[in-house]
């Protein structure tokens, strides 16, 4: 842990535009592969959603193991090897155009991906100071909101312009910069008194339990964001707001943005839960004005909303899930949170598409509004039993 009581420090800084250059390749991918293989490959819709499904695939398989991975081989190393194999297995776009064989390649970057956000959201966590996490780790995630606007926008920017395979090498020059960002990094590994630990496995390694319940509301997170992050298109064009879908990831954006310096003074002065609760209600009713959505105002109005409330849950999980963990596992803390969050996005994909498929892309968002309505209230529930339970031993 750094004695450094900033929190933008070269070395944050760094991380940050890291881990900006990481998610930057991953949307402008998620949202220009299905194109590609529908126009280029001239492969069926089926097969696009296939290119997802396989890369979430990869990651829920491989997260559990990350963090033995990152004690054992060292946080930095597996930084450095996990950058060069997302860079290679992006420039290696331009060359396989085998369906099968990209799927392969697909499942091959999953696997590198989620070591890639692993290992460095872990760096970032040990990087800012303790009684800052909170507000850390939120600027932190400003990295991946920046990269949610930008990813999608010169990716679909740039196929009007020029070829997929000129994208894939843009992409793979600007991933190039943050692999230079992370040669600068200087880490000070977790020293072992009794000895480094080796590379074998039991529960412990595979899960860190401190973590456990914060990444399972973070999965009811993540079910319900996938609505978004899987069907807005669609959606948008069944309303007849197609036009205007692009900037309801600008406005999804800003409004975490905007919000971030607040959100994360508040969290770490007045405690988590003073942005957790507000959190879950601008969630849920954003999703159900999705569901309503008349208008393009509403449409962006929800977007907002959601920005909001997606964007003060998320890093407050993430951070809760590290500090209620062992200082040394921050690692393990890290893999269990995106684990579960993975698991989330792939369960609401299915079923979500499940639901759109029988009753429509508006029953979507009721849906997933109604889950975070459920959640955030067991979570109130829970959380003043827990009060009451605290006040009634001070008493005793």
């Amino acid at each position: 842990m750094s004695q450094n009581q900033k929190i933008w420090t070269k070395q944050f800084l760094s991380l940050f535009f890291t881990n900006m250059s990481v998610f930057f390749v991953f949307y402008g991918l998620v949202n220009v592969l299905p194109i590609y293989v529908t126009s280029e490959l001239k492969r069926g819709s089926e097969d696009a959603g296939l290119l997802l499904t396989i890369f979430l695939l990869s990651a829920i398989v491989a997260r559990p193991f990350i963090g033995k991975i990152l004690e054992v081989v060292g946080k930095r190393k597996m930084l450095v090897i996990s950058m060069v194999g997302y860079f290679v297995t992006t420039i290696l776009y331009v060359f396989i155009k085998p369906f099968l064989l990209l799927l392969v390649l697909r499942f091959i970057q999953g696997i590198f991906f989620s070591v890639l956000t692993t290992a460095n959201n872990a760096i970032a966590a040990d990087t800012v100071p303790m009684e800052k996490r909170g507000r850390g780790l939120g600027y932190f995630a400003m990295s991946q909101n920046l990269a949610i606007v930008l990813g999608p926008f010169v990716a679909l920017l740039l196929i009007q312009y020029v070829s997929f395979d000129a994208l894939f090498w843009v992409m793979s020059a600007i991933l190039l910069i943050g692999s230079a960002l992370v040669l600068t990094l200087r880490i000070t590994e977790h020293e072992f008194p009794e000895g480094k630990p080796k590379l074998t496995f039991k529960m412990s390694d595979l899960i860190e339990k401190g973590a456990v319940p914060f990444a399972f509301i973070g999965l009811f997170v993540a079910f319900s964001y996938s609505g978004v992050l899987s069907f807005l298109a669609v959606y948008a064009q069944e309303k007849g707001v197609l036009a205007v879908a692009s900037f309801f990831y600008v406005v999804f954006a800003a409004a975490m943005l905007l919000s971030r310096p607040f959100t994360g003074r508040m969290f770490d002065t007045k405690g988590p839960n003073s942005i957790i609760m507000p959190g879950f209600m601008l969630f849920a009713i954003g999703l159900l004005c999705m569901a309503w959505m008349p208008n393009a105002f509403v449409f962006l109005l929800a977007g907002a909303l959601i920005g909001l409330g997606y964007g003060a849950l998320v890093p407050s999980f993430q951070t809760l899930s590290v500090q209620k963990s062992p200082a040394r596992r921050t690692s393990y803390a890290t893999a269990t949170f995106f684990t579960f969050f993975d698991i989330g996005i792939a369960l609401g994909s299915f079923i979500l598409g499940s639901v759109a498929a029988h009753k429509g892309y508006a029953m979507i968002y009721l849906v997933a509004g109604a889950v975070i309505l459920i959640v955030g209230v067991f979570y109130i529930l829970n959380t003043l039993r827990k009060g009451r339970i605290a006040t009634k031993q001070q008493h005793v």
